[in-house]
């Protein structure tokens, strides 16, 4: 039986998920509940095997897994607890939630809940990719989970279409199984990831990357035989006479990755068209009171440490609601993107507190000034669309501000 006085609920037991809960108990609340829909703590860290994990959040460099089990033992030794393979199949502005497993449907009303559902990957069917539905096309996530968990190679000879972190990785993690990436396909002309990752799985393999180009058709009728990919103008267009069929039996898709926020539009909580993911103050609070959100959930990162922290702010926001603490009653500051600025998270601040805003560019661009309306200058060397940018607003910067303010424009210029 499931009891029904929680103080707070988190929905995920990914890295964001975790680090909220271990907050929230270190607060001292006494019922601190993860619901997570899989079989396991940790979401997708245990598949990927690579190193490049914490390097920031623990000065270590270490491997998914081993940077999930730091945060699921000590989740364990604060009494966390967790129902697995447990869904959330309702979520109501009042904060009621329908959960369902194996042993009951029932509802439950936690004093606070931290959104915590991560990301998902887009599909082939999202990029509208014409041509025939043979075997032999994946999401790069799901060939990760296939080769580092479940011990299958999905094919011999393979093409992958974008150049997402995951993608990239799972063209080296393959190339090191003896498959054969005949080519990285990417429709924008630099790459979709970390730049480490361009170089580390990319060229040190000396795995062919096409930039601005795209897959126009998908060739075979049981199983893949082949793709052609064409370049594309600036509209993404392919451009014809530059078509040329490259024979593969696997497709991988690694084209970029979504906000699972099926649950937050549930629950009427307002959503970042740019991001898809919910709008926040700088506790991580969302338009609906007592619900927080944090990590991917709410904007994809590109660094599982950035993930953490956020969760960590959802968890003790959280916590403190549950308790009824008072937050600050400082006047609301509305942070509004700029010149080539994309998306800005979190989306208003509180006067006066020291805050760290995370922002990504919309083009790539070198020698630039990154500012926070008139008191927050910093010099950059360079800035790409797929790194993400952190400004923090210190009190010193905050003491430049005469008067009140109501709005602060982030942009990026040239120097």
């Amino acid at each position: 039986m499931i009891s029904h006085d929680i103080d707070v609920a988190i929905v995920g037991g990914g890295p964001a998920g975790l680090a909220a809960a271990i907050k929230a108990k270190e607060a001292g609340l006494e019922r601190v509940v993860i619901i997570e829909r899989g079989e396991y703590l940790g979401g997708l860290l245990d598949q990927c095997i690579h190193n490049g994990f914490g390097l920031w959040y623990f000065n270590e460099d270490l491997t998914g897994p081993e940077y999930a089990h730091r945060f699921i033992e000590k989740a364990h030794d604060l009494a966390v607890e967790s129902l697995l393979k447990t869904m959330v199949v309702r979520l109501s502005p009042d904060r009621t939630m329908a959960i369902s497993n194996e042993q009951a449907y029932t509802s439950i009303t936690p004093k606070a809940i931290v959104l915590a559902m991560g990301c998902r990957e887009r599909s082939r069917e999202s990029l509208n990719i014409p041509g025939t539905r043979p075997a032999g096309i994946f999401t790069a996530g799901t060939v990760q989970r296939y080769v580092n968990v479940e011990g299958y190679i999905p094919g011999r000879e393979v093409v992958i279409l974008g150049s997402g972190d995951v993608g990239m990785i799972m063209a080296r993690r393959l190339t090191l199984e003896g498959v054969k990436v005949r080519a990285v396909a990417e429709v924008l002309p630099y790459v979709g990831g970390l730049i480490r990752n361009e170089v580390q799985c990319l060229y040190d393999f000396d795995i062919p990357l096409l930039l601005q180009h795209t897959v126009t058709e998908v060739h075979g009728q049981e199983r893949v035989e082949g793709v052609t990919v064409a370049k594309v103008d600036e509209n993404w267009n392919p451009i014809e006479g530059t078509e040329r069929v490259i024979e593969c039996d696997t497709l991988l898709i690694s084209a970029g990755l979504i906000p699972e926020n099926e649950l937050s539009r549930m629950a009427g909580i307002e959503l970042d068209p740019i991001t898809g993911g919910p709008v926040v103050n700088e506790c991580m609070e969302t338009s609906v009171p007592g619900m927080f959100a944090g990590g991917n959930v709410v904007h994809v990162n590109d660094m599982v440490d950035n993930v953490s922290w956020e969760g960590e702010v959802a968890g003790s926001s959280a916590a403190n609601f549950a308790v009824g603490r008072a937050v600050s009653k400082k006047p609301k500051v509305k942070i509004r993107a700029g010149k080539n600025v994309r998306c800005v998270v979190p989306h208003s601040i509180a006067a006066g507190e020291e805050v760290t805003l995370s922002l990504r560019v919309k083009e790539p661009a070198e020698k630039v000034r990154l500012k926070v309306g008139n008191i927050l200058s910093k010099s950059v060397r360079v800035v790409k669309p797929s790194e993400m940018v952190k400004l923090t607003i210190t009190s010193e910067e905050w003491s430049k501000v005469h008067g009140e303010i109501d709005e602060l424009v982030v942009g990026c210029e040239r120097r």
